[in-house]
């Protein structure tokens, strides 16, 4: 009776594991590898998740100072699809977390100097190149500046622009 009792019981643990999906959850490959976004070396896909999902991260430089280039860290990434599929692709964003974690790998950090440095010789050929450090953590990241709109790139409000056409057309009113 004590042995029937053991055998259903390993036979009901087993069962419950599968179904519970613990035989053998996949694994996220981890593959780098660039995926263009307009130019070459502008985009770099990370496999962080089971079955090819994963981030498409923006690579851009900064080349304020003509004799320097350096990266520019974007750490909104899009969502990755079909990473390791023939057709990967992203949409949407992924959360920052995953960036963070993903910067902390060792293949990610060469893949990512790697296509920078090539993004920076094609963008500033006669500028040295600087490494710098992605943000691994929120409190890290530095917002972009862009430079303030002057009065001449704001656009003129509808109703002034309409009245004035009017006014142009019909000018004895």
């Amino acid at each position: 009776m004590v042995r029937w009792v053991q055998t259903a019981f390993a036979g009901l643990a087993v069962m419950g594991c599968t179904l519970a999906g613990c035989a053998s959850s996949p694994e996220a490959s981890w593959a780098v590898f660039p995926l263009q976004r307009r130019v070459p070396h502008d985009g770099l896909a990370v496999v962080s998740q089971p079955d090819g999902f994963g981030l498409h991260l923006f690579l851009e430089t900064d080349t304020r100072d003509p004799a320097v280039c350096k990266p520019r860290w974007f750490v909104d990434a899009a969502r990755l699809f079909n990473g390791n599929g023939t057709a990967p692709f992203s949409a949407g964003l992924a959360p920052r977390s995953e960036f963070f974690e993903a910067v902390q790998r060792d293949s990610v950090l060469t893949a990512l100097q790697d296509e920078l440095k090539a993004l920076c010789a094609d963008r500033a050929p006669k500028a040295r190149w600087q490494w710098v450090q992605p943000p691994t953590k929120a409190s890290e990241v530095v917002p972009v500046a862009l430079p303030a709109l002057e009065q001449e790139d704001l656009l003129t409000d509808p109703a002034e622009e309409l009245k004035r056409e009017e006014a142009l057309l019909n000018p004895s009113q």
